[in-house]
This record gives structure tokens, C-alpha cells and sequence, in this order.
């Protein structure tokens, strides 16, 4: 655990944050909702857990783990951002028992598990689901088209009596589970799907710029 950690094993008492995904690959989206946490829910760190495989997605066109792990190194490029491997260490690969892990691992660690919008609408397809609301509290973030229709979702309806006031987020890693914020902030419409189809298919205007760019620079 250490050193998937990067040596940084929490004290207790700490509130950490647990970001979970692909990261195929990372970007400033995940580290801009990291930054978010970190200030809005008076965390001490968060930990980005680079999927060996996420379930719900095709292994064709996942980049291997350990590349997508330095990817996410150098897009987190934070003191308080550790970017781990850390369900391949435990063994797990549902989000349910990699969070019961942690919770079993570091009992007197408050875990606050954060996700944008869009996985607020499609949580009900993952496995045991409504355990990670009952396990840790959760945060989840504002995305670019996503929120009216995130908030209406049957998660969001399943427990809206726990959510609480954005006004109060600070306290949220402290409140036992289930309790969940909804956080708006400044939207980042990035996404990893769009940067994979940007960077795999050149004929895109992103592609076609990009490509163009550095032609002119070669001339140069």
C-alpha cells in the first residue's frame, strides 16, 4: 500500500479524496475537480486510482496501465494530487469493494469518494452501486451539459434526502454516510473521449489544426 502510495500513507484523521477511473488518457478536467475538492471540501489529499481495467468499458483502445499512470503523473502536477495504482495492489476492480478495502485498510480515515455528473447518471450500472453511498460520503461535480438531468437521475432521487447544501461541502468528509454535495464550479468541457478521438483521428478539426501546427513549426 505504501508504495502505491508513493510512500504517503495517511495519518488519522486525515479526509481524503478518492477520483477513480480510466485516466485513457488524464487531463485538466480530473485535476481541476481535484483542485475543487481539495479547496471546497477541506481535504488533505486526493488520490487518482488508475483503473487496471474499468468493467463497463472495451479493453480495446485502453492504453496499458503503466503508461496511462505517467500520463497522470504529469497532468496532476500537484503536491496533494497522488496518482496510484492502488487497485491492482488491493485486487479489486468494482468501485463498491475497492472503497470497502480502503475502508477496512484505514478505519479512522474519512474517504470521500468524487465524480462528475455524468457518472451520477450512470452509477446505477455499476456493481452494488448504492454500497459506496453507504460506505463513504460523495461528491459530485458540475459537467458541462450534464447537471439538470444528473440531478434528476434515480441515484440523485434514491438518496436526495442526504444530500446536503454546497454551502455546507466543507463539512462533508466529517458527516457519516450516506450524505452527498452537489458542487458547481467552472465547467471544463474536456474529456477523455474527445481527446482519444481528437489524437486518434487527424481527419478531426482538432487533429487537422494540431497536425497543421506542427508542419508549420518543422518549416520553421
Amino acid at each position: 500500500m505504501a508504495a502505491a502510495l508513493g510512500g504517503r500513507l495517511p495519518g488519522p484523521g486525515q479526509c481524503i479524496g478518492l477520483l477513480g477511473g480510466s485516466f485513457n488518457p488524464a487531463h485538466a478536467g480530473h485535476r481541476e475537480i481535484s483542485a475543487t475538492a481539495l479547496r471546497r471540501l477541506d481535504l488533505d489529499a486526493v488520490w487518482w486510482l488508475v483503473a487496471p481495467q474499468n468493467p463497463l468499458k472495451a479493453k480495446a483502445g485502453t492504453e496499458p496501465l503503466r503508461r496511462r499512470l505517467a500520463a497522470a503523473e504529469a497532468a496532476a502536477h500537484h503536491p496533494r494530487i497522488v496518482v496510484s495504482a492502488l487497485e491492482e495492489t488491493l485486487g479489486t476492480t468494482f468501485t463498491a469493494d475497492t472503497i470497502a478495502a480502503l475502508v477496512r485498510r484505514f478505519p479512522r480515515v474519512r474517504f470521500v469518494w468524487l465524480m462528475g455528473a455524468d457518472n451520477l447518471l450512470q452509477i446505477p450500472h455499476w456493481h452494488r452501486w448504492p454500497d459506496i453511498f453507504a460506505a463513504v460520503a460523495v461528491a459530485v461535480f458540475d459537467r458541462p451539459t450534464y447537471a439538470l438531468r444528473a440531478l434528476a437521475a434515480p441515484a440523485a432521487r434514491r438518496f436526495a434526502r442526504y444530500r446536503i447544501a454546497e454551502e455546507t461541502a466543507g463539512s462533508l468528509a466529517e458527516r457519516e454516510p450516506p450524505a452527498w454535495v452537489f458542487i458547481r464550479q467552472r465547467l471544463n468541457a474536456q474529456s477523455s473521449t474527445r481527446i482519444r478521438a481528437t489524437t486518434q483521428n487527424p481527419a478531426t478539426p482538432g487533429g487537422t489544426r494540431r497536425r497543421a501546427a506542427k508542419s508549420k513549426r518543422t518549416k520553421e
